[in-house]
Formats: structure tokens, C-alpha cells, sequence
């Protein structure tokens, strides 16, 4: 019977990764059970990454366990899993401290997790709302925190939030959820400049429509790209310490004429 690992073939180190020696390898995804962060997961694992996925539908983690079991067997790396609701933030230093003595260290966050409820154009949910905000928003502060406190302390580290391009607008199709990632975008911002004397970075990743189960359905998306696309892209801006990085990249050109859009005007696009 064929070892699964044996027919795996190990993925090329990227160039930046080269000079990372095999222990630093570290890594934490929060929200991992679909979409960029189990793409981002299966990713790391290929590379030889200790890589703990975090989300709270614990079915689809064990799947993604197991899916990269073969992937980290071959280029010695660990996937483990942990069942987490980001809007549980109380739970989180326990478990971060945790997750890092598990791993052995840690070196790279990524900060996936997101949520956006179907809304009406003429209905006004404050539930949905806070939920939006206590996920998107409050579970990154949660997550970024301790992170910043231990790369802080450590004098390296990166730190990855992927936003979206909704947060550079307020679009009227979902206020909250543009809401939750103009902060997170200005969260993060504030988190860079303020550990920008340590060595450690941080990176706001801002991306188009991507095919994942929040855009499933969703019509009249265009460039739209795999969540695998998307992760790749995702950790060659972290790597080359990219600041804030539009994927695709072509998305920047949208964001910028979007802004130059005046009020009287953007409101009354359909977006």
C-alpha cells in the first residue's frame, strides 16, 4: 500500500523563507475552516510550517486536518486544530499561551475570520450589527493583542489581518460590515506604527471578490479568484512586509477610484 506522504511532492521553499531556519517556522490562523484560512493552512503546511488552525465549526477543521496531514508529513511540518469563536475574547489568552508553548514559538498570525449575515436593503438589525462588529472587528483586537505583546517582546514577528475592500467606503448594501473593516483597516494601522520600532510587522490585506462561501451565490462578481490564488498572494505580501496589499493587486486601481467618488454620487450605486 502507497504511503499517502510518499505521493505528495514537496512544495519549493519560497525565497524569503530560505533564510528562515525550520524551528521559526511557526504559525497561528484564526478563522481556518474554509475559505483564505484553510487555503492559508494547507499552504503553510506544504512549506513546512507547525501551523495551529483556529474556527468554530470543529466537522470542517478535523477535514482540514486531515487533508493536510500527507502535505506537512512530506515537508515536516504539523498541522494541530483548535475549535474557537472569535467572539469569545475572554478565551483567548489562555489560548494563545497555550498554542505557543505547543508550537514551540511563533512567528507569523493571520487573522481570517469574518462574518457577514444576509441583509435586506430596507431592514436595520442591530443584533446582526454588534455581531458583525464583535467578530470582525473585536475578535482581530482580541487575537492582535497578545500577539503584539509577545512580537513586541521578541523583537520580530508578523502580523496579517485580512480586511476587505468594502472597508474603504460606506456602502449601503451592508453598513456594518463596512463598518467592521474600515476600523479593522485603522486597527491595524494604529498596531504597525506602534510596533514599527520592534521589528515586527504587520500587514493589512485588503482583497477583492475572492470564491469563498461568503461570495457563493453572489451575483455580478467579477475577477474573481480562488481562495488557493489568494493565499499565496496573501503570504508574498507578509513576506516581502508589504503594508497594505489589495488582492489581486489590480483591486488597488478600484479602491482608488471609489474613494475619489463623491458622496452625492456613491450613494447612489447599487453596491
Amino acid at each position: 500500500m502507497t504511503d499517502p506522504a510518499s505521493t505528495v511532492r514537496e512544495a519549493p521553499v519560497p525565497p524569503r523563507l530560505r533564510g528562515i531556519p525550520p524551528e521559526m517556522r511557526t504559525a497561528i490562523v484564526v478563522g481556518a475552516s474554509s475559505g483564505m484560512g484553510a487555503a492559508l493552512v494547507r499552504q503553510l503546511a506544504r512549506e513546512g510550517y507547525r501551523v495551529a488552525a483556529l474556527a468554530r465549526r470543529g466537522e470542517q477543521l478535523a477535514a482540514l486536518e486531515a487533508e493536510c496531514a500527507p502535505l506537512a508529513a512530506a515537508s515536516g511540518g504539523r498541522v494541530l486544530t483548535r475549535v474557537h469563536d472569535v467572539a469569545e475574547a475572554e478565551a483567548v489568552p489562555a489560548l494563545f499561551e497555550e498554542l505557543v508553548r505547543e508550537l514551540g514559538g511563533l512567528e507569523l498570525v493571520v487573522f481570517a475570520a469574518g462574518i457577514m449575515p444576509a441583509l435586506e436593503p430596507d431592514e436595520f438589525d442591530t443584533t446582526k450589527d454588534l455581531d458583525i462588529l464583535r467578530v470582525n472587528t473585536g475578535g482581530c483586537m482580541a487575537w492582535m493583542n497578545p500577539t503584539a505583546e509577545l512580537f513586541r517582546s521578541q523583537r520580530s514577528g508578523t502580523l496579517v489581518g485580512i480586511s476587505s475592500i468594502a472597508g474603504d467606503r460606506g456602502r449601503k448594501g451592508h453598513p456594518a460590515y463596512c463598518t467592521s473593516k474600515a476600523a479593522m483597516n485603522t486597527y491595524l494601522e494604529a498596531l504597525r506604527n506602534r510596533l514599527a520600532a520592534y521589528d515586527v510587522h504587520v500587514c493589512t490585506i485588503r482583497p477583492g471578490y475572492v470564491d469563498t462561501a461568503m461570495t457563493k451565490g453572489v451575483p455580478g462578481l467579477f475577477w474573481l479568484i480562488s481562495a488557493e490564488q489568494a493565499a499565496r498572494q496573501i503570504l508574498s505580501a507578509a513576506r516581502r512586509r508589504v503594508n497594505v496589499r489589495y488582492v489581486p493587486f489590480r483591486w488597488v486601481f478600484v479602491g482608488t477610484v471609489l474613494k475619489l467618488i463623491p458622496s452625492f454620487l456613491f450613494r447612489r450605486l447599487s453596491i
